[in-house]
């Protein structure tokens, strides 16, 4: 049996489709394909598939991957992508296919690009200059301060035309998973940059010695 790494991009419209929702495409898409993925086996079987790192809603990405599984012997992988792109909903590209080659578990960062309109640039440089920022993460265990500073430094902003971004790589491991969004909220508290104006593109995942995740 093979493991089978489907790379898609998500954007437009198709950021505001929830993780259980795209789990419920995903699904659908596959089934409608005819591929050979492999399912679970028991009263209700259903397509095995994992995603790694999921992606926040009003987020889009042009590195988000889900992992299936086939028996089949020599699939055609490039007959694979262009089945699946005939029918996945707006928004949504299918970019590669290929036998997985790290875990998901190797991803340690996400990579990002962070767009505001372009006369946010006076107060987003200002960030350069603050000694810290501490910011509230909260999860299922609590809350935890987290200094953002110390994963953000400083903001290389690039200026094109009416928009100005920058671009961050944050933790995205098991122990800890840092959601731009914060970064964004805190920019807002500090410096009244409204979050609502920050467009996030997520670029690529790297592992713990920075290599590009595959």
């Amino acid at each position: 049996m093979i493991t089978v790494r489907i790379s898609f991009k998500k954007m437009n419209e198709a950021s505001y489709i929830s993780l259980l929702d795209m789990q419920r495409v995903m699904q659908r898409v596959l089934k409608r394909s005819g591929l050979p993925v492999w399912h679970t086996l028991g009263f209700n079987p259903h397509i095995y598939m994992t995603f790694a790192c999921p992606l926040s809603l009003g987020q889009e990405s042009r590195c988000e991957c889900v992992d299936v599984k086939t028996e089949a012997e020599n699939p055609d992988f490039a007959q694979w992508q262009t089945a699946l792109n005939a029918i996945v909903p707006a928004g949504i590209e299918v970019y590669r296919v290929e036998p997985v080659k790290m875990k998901a578990d190797a991803i340690a960062y996400a990579c990002y690009r962070i767009r505001y309109p372009a006369d946010a640039a006076e107060k987003l440089a200002q960030y350069n200059a603050l000694d810290s920022l501490p910011v509230e993460k909260k999860s299922k265990r609590g809350v935890k301060m987290v200094e953002m500073k110390e994963y953000v430094p400083t903001l290389e902003l690039e200026t094109e035309g009416e928009s100005v971004s920058f671009a961050v790589c944050l933790p995205a491991s098991q122990d800890l998973n840092l959601n731009p969004s914060l970064l964004t909220a805190a920019l807002e508290a500090k410096f009244g940059i409204p979050a609502a104006n920050a467009s996030i593109l997520r670029t690529e995942f790297l592992t713990a010695d920075k290599r590009k995740f595959e």
